[in-house]
């Protein structure tokens, strides 16, 4: 009765949904409804609903009918690479501020290198919605 259980349950296929670009999309566009749509297959690592990246910007070219991958996406870029970024380093009730040219372009909550303009320093640090950097302890900033 068990095998005749498995059996039945190795003959049914799984059912699992992957998102695709609709178009070839060119790195930092932001996404929309039209330009992803979900497709009856299973690809590890892929998402699964428009929800996960309709309004984020596409971090690489997506290629129409392949899979979007977490990676592929994120949050639209607040700050561009060759930028002047106010960068914050703060411990206890100390607060230092400096200005930074930042080495990439970022969103909010990604990690992004910058250098420091007075002391030429290469710091890096995570971005604020406000487009401030900020960095943890490190020598020289």
């Amino acid at each position: 009765m068990r095998w005749l259980l498995l059996s039945l349950l190795a003959a049914t296929p799984l059912s699992a949904e992957t998102l695709v670009a609709t178009r070839t999309i060119r790195a930092q566009a932001t996404l929309t409804a039209a330009d992803v749509t979900v497709i009856d297959a299973s690809v590890a690592g892929a998402l699964s609903h428009p929800v996960e990246a309709v309004g984020l910007e596409a971090r690489t070219i997506l290629y129409e009918g392949r899979p979007i991958r977490p990676q592929d996406v994120g949050p639209a870029a607040i700050v561009d690479r060759n930028s002047i970024v106010v960068l914050v380093f703060q411990r206890g009730g100390l607060t230092i501020t400096a200005e930074g040219r930042a080495m990439g372009r970022a969103g909010p909550g990604d990690q992004l290198r910058v250098m420091n303009l007075a002391s030429r320093t290469t710091v890096t640090g995570t971005v604020n919605p406000d487009g401030r950097v900020i960095v943890g302890f490190t020598p020289g900033f």
